[in-house]
């Protein structure tokens, strides 16, 4: 079992958390390819989908993995949940909770939305992004795709590049990395540099071309149009040229480093066509681990070890 009873932010796991979520997703990854993809692990079970910010690969990842582990679920958000109506956030809670259902899969766009619904129900939650803050489970999908293509990921260096002020993703990965002993180096214009370089305790640089040799892993955020403020950056074409990732820049990398984005990406912007389609590129595997490491964190949260994997 998981030493945290939600899964909220990566910083509350320790380094036996996350390698036994990876190692659980490894255990499913069989059960992904047989012709009919389940096992009854959680049957029995309420999960609710709670997704109050739009989402297509998050959603469509946990709702596949919930189903793989046989458990029942509801979906909700957007127009569908009584927030539009007037309704706070906490009466919501309180009003599903009051129908027995066992876990909670929080997307919101308000950083804490997440811990605050843990204040109003006694089952599990699990933090699908929330705003600027953290988006754990993309964390983990991306260190099993790492560790799968690496074999381990203590000691590997890893750049991660572009908005960094607006990510989450940064958030929840740079400490990911660190707990399982990777070097990262963050890399973005000065607009979209971290504020507190210090709060991560790794170093910064606006200087991609200088970094890219050295990287086993190069990380693509994506550029956040829709949580921008102004006009951050001059142009899209002036972003490519400085810290878009093109073919010139890819035959610089290690011949086995490889390339990663959390997606939807902006092509011709922070990656170019070319590249996110290359043999380098992670980025399909990425899509595959995040329905294997949601099954294992759900499955491990909820107990389901007693009702067997390989069932």
């Amino acid at each position: 079992m998981l030493s945290v009873k939600h899964l909220i932010d990566t910083t509350s796991l320790t380094a036996d958390d996350i390698t036994q979520i990876l190692d659980t997703a490894r255990s499913f990854s069989e059960v992904n390819k047989r012709a009919i993809k389940k096992v009854p692990a959680l049957r029995g079970r309420t999960i609710v989908n709670l997704f109050l910010e739009p989402s297509t690969r998050t959603k469509s990842s946990f709702e596949l993995a919930e189903k793989r582990l046989s458990a029942d679920s509801l979906s909700m958000g957007g127009a569908t949940s009584s927030v539009v109506k007037g309704e706070s956030l906490a009466d919501t809670i309180e009003t599903i909770d009051a129908m027995n259902v066992d876990m909670f899969i929080c997307r919101a766009k308000l950083a804490g939305t997440p811990q605050k619904i843990t204040e109003h129900t006694d089952a599990i939650v699990i933090n699908a992004g929330d705003g600027k803050h953290q988006h754990p489970t993309q964390a983990m999908l991306d260190l099993y795709t790492i560790r799968e293509n690496f074999g381990h990921l203590d000691g590997l260096k890893v750049a991660i590049v572009g908005d960094l002020s607006h990510s989450r993703v940064c958030g929840s990965l740079v400490p990911a990395l660190k707990t399982m002993g990777a070097d990262v180096t963050l890399v973005g214009p000065p607009t979209f540099q971290v504020d507190d370089p210090d709060y991560y305790g790794v170093p910064q640089t606006a200087d991609f071309d200088a970094v890219i040799p050295e990287m086993d892993v190069v990380y693509m955020l994506r550029v956040q149009l829709e949580r921008m403020e102004g006009a951050a950056i001059p142009s899209r074409r002036e972003y490519n040229r400085l810290w878009g990732l093109d073919m010139a820049r890819v035959n610089k990398m290690k011949p086995e480093a490889i390339i990663c984005h959390p997606g939807p990406m902006n092509r011709g912007m922070e990656i170019n066509a070319d590249v996110a389609d290359c043999a380098r590129s992670r980025i399909l595997d990425q899509v595959n681990a995040g329905v294997l490491t949601r099954m294992a964190e759900m499955y491990l949260l909820l107990g389901g070890e007693s009702n067997g994997v390989s069932a």
